[in-house]
């Protein structure tokens, strides 16, 4: 188990030096070399997890899944919301994100990506917008496969045109206008009146789940206080 855990840390510290290497050389300027004397690991370990660069970059696009976390909501569309906007707030400060969206989108893309990120994130969004209309927040024209598609096309542009105007340093206030400017058109009028649209949205999300994370008890405290996550009859929850 031990052994199993380093490795796990092992790969991550990898992922976020290759993240960060990619982000500043793009895939034809990273060398295994650097990501090894970023990573502080050998590189042995590195092939260990990775059989070639393109695998590591592979992996980085995939690691960008894990840091799309948002509560969830009763209203959906909150969340579907939400999502744009929590990655519009971490890309500028994550470079796994934004070497994510590099590898996928920059004119150094490699061979056939399968598309990059993008079908992730439709995929993602399609979810939670089918969950919308089986709730009725959703106007009766509404496709989510349709529009899961298009809004994350219309996100990736402003994406691409905030890192080549500004370095992304507006890519928060972009975002929240295109979500003010597209959601009339798929929310119901009930929920449209409803929803946060702000550009700070992002980052306040965000600082919601650093405090819920921050107030969750430690492996050590749930077991110094008999917490298992079972119930009193070891079944499970109660």
């Amino acid at each position: 188990m031990v052994r199993q855990e380093r490795a796990v840390r092992t790969r991550r510290l990898i992922l976020e030096a290759a993240a960060s290497v990619f982000d500043e050389y793009g895939y034809e300027g990273a060398t295994i070399g650097e990501v090894v004397a970023r990573a502080g690991v050998t590189r042995g370990a590195v092939y260990f997890h990775f059989a070639s660069k393109r695998e590591l970059a592979q992996g980085v696009v995939e690691e960008q899944f894990g840091r799309d976390e948002i509560p969830e909501r009763h209203c959906k569309l909150q969340e579907f919301v939400d999502l744009g906007m929590v990655v519009a707030h971490l890309m500028p400060r994550d470079p796994v994100l934004s070497a994510g969206a590099r590898l996928s989108l920059g004119q150094d893309m490699f061979g056939d990506f399968s598309g990059g990120a993008a079908p992730g994130w439709i995929q993602r969004a399609e979810i939670v917008l089918e969950t919308a209309g089986r709730r009725g927040e959703l106007l009766p024209q509404v496709v989510p496969a349709e529009t899961a598609w298009l809004v994350t096309g219309a996100w990736t542009g402003v994406q691409i045109q905030s890192q080549k105007m500004s370095g992304r340093a507006d890519l928060e206030r972009r975002i929240a206008s295109l979500y003010q400017h597209l959601m009339p058109s798929i929310a119901v009028s009930g929920v449209l009146a409803t929803l946060d649209l702000a550009a700070d949205r992002g980052a306040r999300v965000v600082a919601e789940l650093a405090a819920a994370r921050a107030a969750e008890p430690t492996a050590a405290e749930a077991g110094a206080s008999g917490v298992t996550g079972a119930g009193a009859d070891g079944a499970g929850p109660a």
